[in-house]
């Protein structure tokens, strides 16, 4: 039946949204309350936001931009309310997007509206009162105002639209989503319910939610999914591929397109070395460490003998300074004991009353719970339901919120502690040695995941210079943004090997040594090794995904070692890799630096010591005269 011209109808309606017109300040001077609906008006679904005084006016007009006389847009005196989070796809203006809706000029905060069939995106944030907000994208690739959430009701507004509408999400973060229209082929009708059902079984589902615990294994079931969530819709993908523009250099600023063209030469063969076993001939009367160097390397080469570990980790960690003597450390001890449980206090002494009203606190808390419960069961010193190794994971997590309260609790920390809580058998020394695992990794968990993207392009570029016809094969069956290497990078390859092998695995990454991407040389190693399983089995999109992911607890960490070790001195010996590739692997110095007073600074380099060390009698660069530097990194060692 025909709507009647002028007639709506409501089709969902919800109070307590609001805008804020300054995120430095949040008070009723600058938060406008007002109520977020679905309207079907002639014919055309609508999602409309309109602030409470203007209930019972006209509709709403759209106010977030506004047209210039010469066509151009100027941008309106609104402060969003958000930092934009990453996303798997590239917003693609269009070359009409003027010929949109037309939008109307206000000189107030206004209302607005925005049709279904405009809708590009819909991005779920947390703010940092711990209250919810949600990011709408037209098509013409413009946010509107972020619409936060005070009374919750995200998760309402979703089930109402995907009665409209279809919602993709994205592969690498479940908190976004793309809006297709109910005919698409991006996913089929009769799932898009079950995928989008935060409750579903779905492991399609599951994996949005929490990548790094998820398996991968149903993925074979579900076809094309990701191939559609990974892509704009297909008006975008069309004006993309009209500008006839390369997406590697285009849609990632910053990054140079890598063409094959550099050769490489013989990846040399590395041999590990023997674990650390004598700590004592590396202290000095005064128990400070002689070498810390030395110490790194060996460290680098063989690990550390277990009984061993709990003493050097802590300098690995940074919970002791290599220079200090033992009577130092026993300060620090006391000093830190003190800290942590100052800290403690804090969390512990909140009363439930005053948790009820800490949205924060409670979901911390909750997300806590829940991860302690299924972190590493399987370990003797975290088995059982009355162990007091899970008290110790769920008190120390607890308190790192008190200690980076900006960062909180974020799923996967949990997998990064027990292994420090399981050599320390301490609570306060595993709190501390985890402050200083996350100051090498917290940027993994930041809400943005703009650091998770970087090393995933850090990571194609390294795989581009190594192997082209990888890197040809997965683009064809749409692999290459690698996304299915994200559990490995959030959480150090945790997932992937044995608890043991971690133990061996993260003390040789704590060095820093070749360099402080060793992780991503570790991906590099493990995906060439199955490059003949890939190409010779033609797995696609869904396969390729599934095969990854069944590689966990399957690989052989000496072998994935040495083949990085390798990786990493056979570009180190090319003299024509990319400079992006160089900054990858800490080896680039800017032209400015490289004059007869910096030679001595870049001698001293963390990465040109390892070289250096690796090779009888010490090596230079090759063509480089005495006296003088060069940016060309050495030759590879020769090993005796």
């Amino acid at each position: 039946m025909e709507s009647k011209p002028g007639s709506h109808k409501l089709i969902f309606e919800k109070e307590g949204v609001y805008l804020h017109t300054n995120t430095k300040r949040n008070n009723q001077d600058t938060t406008i309350p007002g109520f977020i609906r679905i309207v079907e008006r002639d014919g055309e679904t609508t999602l409309e936001w309109s602030p409470l005084e203007d209930q019972g006016k006209s509709t709403p007009a759209v106010m977030y931009t506004k047209k210039e006389e010469n066509g151009g847009e100027e941008e309106t005196n609104f402060d969003p309310g958000y930092e934009p989070d990453w996303a798997v796809i590239s917003t693609v203006k269009r070359e009409h997007d003027h010929e949109r809706a037309p939008v109307r000029e206000t000189g107030h905060w206004g209302a607005f509206s925005l049709p279904l069939s405009e809708l590009y995106s819909l991005r779920r944030a947390r703010f940092a009162l711990g209250r919810n907000f949600m990011v709408v994208t037209s098509r013409g690739g413009h946010p509107l105002p972020a619409l936060h959430f005070h009374r919750g009701g995200t998760q309402e507004l979703l089930r109402a639209l995907r009665h409209h509408i279809s919602l993709i999400p994205s592969p690498v973060d479940g908190r976004l989503y793309l809006a297709y229209p109910k005919d698409s082929n991006a996913a089929s009708q009769a799932g898009d319910e079950q995928l989008l059902d935060e409750n579903s079984p779905d492991i399609v589902s599951r994996f949005m939610q929490d990548p790094y615990a998820t398996t991968l294994g149903g993925f074979s079931k579900v076809t094309n999914f990701f191939r559609g969530a990974l892509r704009p819709p297909d008006s975008a993908m069309r004006s993309a591929h009209g500008s006839h523009s390369l997406h590697a250099a285009d849609d990632e600023p910053g990054f140079e397109l890598i063409t094959p063209g550099a050769e490489l030469g013989p990846r040399p063969d590395v041999m590990r070395g023997p674990p650390l076993d004598n700590w004592e001939e590396f202290l000095d009367p005064e128990g400070r460490v002689i070498d810390p160097d030395r110490v790194k390397q060996l460290v680098f080469r063989g690990g550390i003998t277990p009984s061993l570990r709990k003493e050097v980790w802590k300098f690995l960690l940074g919970f002791y300074p290599w220079k200090s003597t033992a009577k130092e450390r026993e300060d620090i001890v006391r000093v830190k004991t003190d800290e942590y449980f100052r800290m403690k206090v804090q969390w512990k002494s909140v009363s439930e009353e005053q948790e009820m009203r800490n949205s924060l606190l409670r979901g911390y808390r909750s997300l806590i719970e829940r991860d302690v419960n299924r972190t590493d069961r399987h370990n003797t010193f975290f088995s059982g339901n009355d162990n007091p190794g899970l008290v110790l994971l769920h008190d120390v997590l607890m308190t790192y919120c008190m200690y980076n309260f900006d960062l909180g609790y974020v799923q996967g920390m949990s997998d990064l502690l027990s292994p420090l809580l399981f050599v320390t058998q301490n609570e306060v020394e595993s709190f501390w040695c985890l402050t200083g695992f996350m100051d090498m990794v917290h940027h993994n968990f930041e809400e943005s995941q703009e650091a998770m993207k970087h090393q995933l392009l850090q990571l194609s570029l390294l795989l581009r210079s190594l192997d082209p016809e990888l890197c040809d094969y997965l683009d064809s069956q749409d692999s290459g943004s690698l996304c299915f290497c994200f559990r490995w990078l959030l959480i150090w390859f945790k997932r992937e090997f044995s608890f043991e092998d971690i133990l061996s695995l993260w003390e040789v990454m704590w060095t820093r040594l070749p360099c402080s991407n060793f992780h991503l040389l570790m991906a590099c190693s493990i995906l060439e090794s199955q490059k003949g399983e890939l190409i010779g089995s033609n797995h696609d999109f869904n396969t390729i995904l599934k095969h990854i992911n069944e590689l966990s607890m399957k690989l052989d960490l000496h072998s994935v070692l040495c083949g990085a070790e390798a990786i990493y001195l056979q570009l180190a010996g090319c003299k024509e890799l990319p400079i992006k590739v160089l900054e990858v692997l800490d080896l680039y110095v800017p032209p400015r630096q490289v004059d007869s007073t910096s030679c001595d600074s870049v001698s001293q380099s963390h990465e040109t010591d390892y070289l250096l060390n690796q090779s009888e009698g010490g090596a230079t660069a090759a063509g480089s005269q005495p006296g003088s530097c060069t940016v060309s990194p050495p030759p590879p060692p020769t090993y005796p």
